[in-house]
């Protein structure tokens, strides 16, 4: 039995660039209808199941505002992404108080992109690293429950903000694991103090992982981490 993939709404009236975007999204295996315009978009949200919606603002007969209002009127859970040339805080403003889940100013890259679609897709779908209640990474074993790393007979204690950073990054071992979804997530709010915090705790977690030669965690500039490491067992 096949996985059904993601349906994702994307409306763009710029037509290279829409057919672009769901080119792409197509091969990491999201399934994207494209619309030009917010009327023809709203018309096939009405008509299918969306998981997702990708929103330019300026578009023609209805903007990506009025959309999501309309999307919002009839569907209040949809995660929303605003696709836009404008960079005014009013602008980005509108678009939160509306319930855009997310913000991209054009030009954006495609992976940028898609990184934000992931990063919302893992909060809806409630992958929940407590659920997993051990990794083992490389020569260490991580009980989640315990909240120790253990390798051979060194057990290393964690805090409980350790505990959660690794479990995050154990979840998305070899994957990128982004940096505002990871303070969002354990610390709830992005800001310069909370950044610097996860920063700390990041060092802490390389030195305790340093005894493996294998297992590393390394920055993936302007994304956030990746925990490289051999396997992951449950």
């Amino acid at each position: 039995m096949t996985e059904e993939k993601v349906k994702i709404l994307l409306c763009e009236d710029d037509e290279n660039l829409g057919m672009l975007l769901r080119e792409y999204l197509n091969t990491k295996g999201y399934y994207v209808a494209l619309q030009p315009d917010g009327e023809a978009g709203f018309k096939t949200f009405q008509s299918e199941k969306f998981d997702l919606c990708v929103l330019d603002v300026m578009m023609p007969k209805k903007d990506g505002f009025t959309l999501a209002v309309d999307i919002r009127a009839t569907h209040s859970e949809v995660p929303i992404i605003f696709l836009t040339a404008k960079s005014m805080k009013e602008d980005i403003l509108q678009g939160f108080k509306i319930g855009a889940d997310d913000y991209l100013s054009k030009p954006f890259s495609m992976e940028e992109l898609l990184y934000r679609i992931e990063s919302i897709l893992r909060r809806i779908t409630g992958k929940k690293t407590k659920e997993i209640v051990s990794y083992q990474l490389g020569e260490f074993l991580f009980d989640t429950q315990k909240q120790v790393l253990v390798r051979g007979n060194e057990v290393s204690k964690l805090t409980t903000k350790e505990s959660e950073l690794l479990s995050l990054l154990a979840s998305n071992t070899n994957e990128i694991l982004e940096r505002n979804y990871a303070l969002k997530t354990i610390w709830v709010d992005d800001n310069y103090f909370n950044a610097r915090s996860m920063d700390v705790y990041i060092t802490k977690l390389r030195k305790l992982l340093a005894a493996d030669p294998n297992v590393a965690i390394i920055n993936i500039h302007g994304k956030g981490y990746k925990l490289i490491a051999p396997n992951l067992s449950r």
